[in-house]
């Protein structure tokens, strides 16, 4: 235990500091401190040693020089048991702890400040003070974030005006944490005014996770740190903890309801969708998901961009006596759980169930790490440059159809294939889907086939099968996600029944595609932004 009898305080962010300063006092602690700080202190009716008596010189040249010198720095930094004859020889009287938080460089700068100002709110001092506390934690305390003020008031309460020395390490790494990102920031912030991308990311809070992808794969789950909000702060409400495939999933089904209408429903399976529904009812969207790949959907992750309603997940027969009509999921996630519904689907013990709000998924930039080495690109959130008929066919396009399957064949892996349609009025679907595939007429292939099985599923028997199926795809809209090579993938999907096509365009071939399309009476839109996903 270290008793703190001197501390050193000057704050930028003055949150709390004078209760903290009081109760220090209280304690016996002599107080030092500069400037603005010593001035807020006084006027509390804090007794304050001003800084300046201690190193024998005035503040100078506008407050850039105050705290360091051999005094300040020697009485952060000398051992106190081997120093000790030293430092009193030198008249050094040690300082026990320093509280010190940094110039608002971050603020400043994401108010647009200029060169001048940015430099003028670069700390020296107090990073130096910081450092020098931390370095010698086991007698200094270097107290760097408000937000630690009152576990710090508990802890001297409880020990007459003394910290332990698991809180003096645990203070010491905030501080070099603190100074690394800051000092980072002024970095890349100097790169960026010359012209350069430069990037220093920082992750805590390691969450050991049971295994990764494999079984034989250690893995762990951080956040990154001075984020605002983050992925890692989902609320599991219950169930098995999460593993390293449910994050990725849960994230893929959150990104492909987060700009989707009220109300979307996403059903996700190894991290591509199989199974998307936007429309009024809640209910209704998760049965017509659902049916969009059944087999699927078995073990399936599940999310919501609106509150789920009790009456909603009834779909899945939790509490069926049959056990075999029970619907076997991994996870459902949604911004917000009614109580009736969150009752209802703890019945399943091991059902994980997560809330968070799809919305913030919204990252301006995309980074994907490879072997020391990193891509950083700007997140895909442009849907469509234009929707413009490029064919002399003309059939109705359904603006609202076409965005629903642009923004569902933006979540596929490319090569990807979508065919999306409405089931009914206010409702539209996810109908079949390929995609993942070395070659595009592969996932159109398979994009046809799952519309087939859907579309078996759903036929009353009335009339004859293939016309009932070939008038549905009719009515829907296949969606690539990137330019037709050649004028084959066109052909397939007019043989399955295809009317309408949706693709971005660009390819040398494109006059050749759009012949056949005409040839074939197949109308087709160019939207002029491709959506590969890797």
């Amino acid at each position: 235990m270290i008793k703190i009898r001197r501390a050193l305080i000057s704050v930028w962010d003055k949150t709390g500091i004078i209760d903290f300063a009081a109760a220090l006092e209280r304690y016996g602690c002599e107080i030092i401190s500069t400037g603005g700080t010593r001035k807020v202190l006084k006027d509390a009716g804090i007794a304050v040693t001003d800084i300046q008596t201690l190193t024998g010189n005035p503040e100078a040249f506008g407050g850039r020089m105050k705290t360091i010198s051999f005094q300040i720095e020697s009485a952060l930094l000398f051992d106190r048991e081997k120093d000790a004859g030293e430092a009193a020889a030198l008249g050094i009287v040690p300082i026990d702890m320093v509280v010190c938080n940094l110039y608002p460089f971050e603020k400043v700068r994401e108010g647009g400040a200029e060169l001048p100002e940015l430099i003028e709110n670069i700390d020296i001092g107090g990073p130096t003070m910081l450092r020098a506390a931390a370095k010698n934690y086991r007698y200094v305390a270097a107290v760097c974030d408000p937000a630690d003020y009152p576990e710090l008031l508990r802890e001297l309460e409880e020990n007459a005006g003394a910290l332990n020395e698991v809180r003096r390490f645990s203070l010491m790494r905030k501080a070099f944490n603190h100074t690394a990102d800051y000092d980072a920031l002024i970095a890349t912030s100097m790169d960026a005014e010359a012209g350069e991308l430069t990037l220093r990311l920082a992750f805590e809070k390691p969450k050991k996770l049971r295994y990764g992808e494999n079984a034989h794969q250690e893995a762990q789950f951080l956040r990154q740190r001075g984020s605002r909000n983050s992925y890692y702060d989902m609320q599991v409400l219950h169930g098995k903890e999460l593993s390293y495939n449910n994050l990725t999933d849960m994230y893929a089904a959150l990104e492909s309801v987060r700009d989707m209408r009220p109300h979307t429903c996403a059903i996700i399976k190894h991290a591509n969708p199989c199974g998307l529904c936007s429309g009024d009812d809640q209910r209704k969207i998760l049965e017509y998901a659902w049916a969009g790949d059944p087999v699927s959907a078995f073990g399936s992750v599940i999310a919501f961009n609106t509150t789920v309603k009790k009456e909603s997940v009834e779909f899945f027969n939790l509490d069926a006596d049959d056990r075999s009509r029970r619907k076997f999921i991994e996870i459902v996630a949604a911004p917000a759980f009614e109580p009736a519904a969150l009752d209802y689907l703890k019945i399943h013990k091991n059902l994980r169930i997560v809330v968070y709000n799809p919305r913030l998924l919204l990252p301006k930039k995309d980074l994907k790490f490879l072997h020391n080495a990193l891509l950083y690109q700007d997140s895909d959130l442009k849907l469509k440059a234009k929707s413009e008929f490029v064919t002399k066919t003309r059939r109705t396009m359904d603006p609202e159809l076409l965005d629903f399957g642009l923004k569902t064949v933006r979540q596929l892996k490319s090569n990807a294939i979508c065919i999306v349609r409405r089931p009914e009025p206010d409702y539209c679907q996810l109908l079949g889907m390929g995609c993942g595939q070395p070659n595009r007429i592969n996932s159109t292939e398979l994009s046809i086939g799952r519309c087939r099985e859907n579309l078996k599923a759903e036929w009353d028997g009335n009339g004859d099968l293939e016309t009932f199926i070939r008038n549905a795809m009719g009515e829907s809209i296949l969606v690539s996600d990137a330019f037709f090579p050649f004028p084959d993938n066109v052909e397939i999907a007019h043989a399955a029944g295809i009317r309408c096509i949706a693709q971005p365009g660009g390819s040398i071939s494109d006059e050749k595609v759009i012949a056949r399309a005409d040839a074939l009476g197949v109308a087709m839109v160019f939207t002029g932004i491709r959506h590969f996903k890797h």
